[in-house]
């Protein structure tokens, strides 16, 4: 490739403001990576473990399903929530969702953490790059009012200043933009997932229990 239209040339003539954006881009690159990373290691589905769970429980084994739960790998994220509910079950529908939902944000927030930084990434570039494009700018027109022959060459740095920040700016606000709303969409559907599961062993649970108590058993 030319050197004159080469990565480091652009941002050599970029100006200072290509340093803030080149802060960004690494920092939005390290995010998006490590995100993926912790997002596809941990297991995010749950149709097949609360199938299982609900089998277990309604065929009265609770204890059972708590092992059952119990036995799942940590990175498989939807059987904490549902060996809360479980444990909780003894202390009444009200507990035992309260208890669900607050160990299923617990679990949501942490596969979101970092997602605000993409957010202000993405809005943070492209202001540095405008503010690029506005300094640029001012330096062709004081070139133009400093000189007493104005051609295209006298003003072509200053333009390529604004232009080439201005660039930067958006591929980086786009890269961060596109990386959060893939990333956001699978986090809420496990989201959507994990409600559903909840809602759907709270009634068999409520039957397991009374079922037990009409037997005069103890409910776990």
């Amino acid at each position: 490739m030319n050197t004159q239209t080469s990565l480091i040339a652009m941002f050599r003539l970029g100006g200072i403001f290509m340093w803030p954006l080149l802060a960004f881009a690494i920092a939005t690159v390290a995010i998006i990576i490590e995100r993926i990373i912790y997002i596809f290691y941990h297991n995010l589905k749950v149709a097949s473990l609360s199938t299982q769970t609900q089998q277990f429980v309604a065929a009265d084994k609770m204890d059972d399903a708590v092992s059952f739960l119990q036995a799942q790998p940590r990175k498989n994220t939807a059987a904490s929530v549902l060996l809360v509910l479980l444990k909780n079950a003894r202390f009444g529908e009200s507990r035992m969702e309260r208890a669900a939902e607050g160990e299923a944000e617990e679990r949501i927030r942490r596969l979101e953490n970092g997602f605000n930084y993409l957010t202000s990434l993405s809005s943070i570039a492209p202001l540095t790059g405008f503010l690029g494009t506005v300094s640029g700018m001012i330096g062709a027109f004081r070139s133009i009012a400093e000189a007493t022959d104005v051609n295209a060459q006298l003003v072509a740095n200053g333009i390529y200043e604004a232009l080439v920040t201005t660039v930067f700016g958006l591929v980086i606000a786009i890269t961060a933009l596109v990386a959060y709303n893939l990333l956001a969409q699978r986090v809420d559907f496990f989201a959507a997932e994990i409600t559903k599961a909840v809602n759907d062993l709270v009634p068999e649970i409520l039957d397991y229990r009374s079922r037990n108590t009409a037997g005069g058993e103890s409910a776990v």
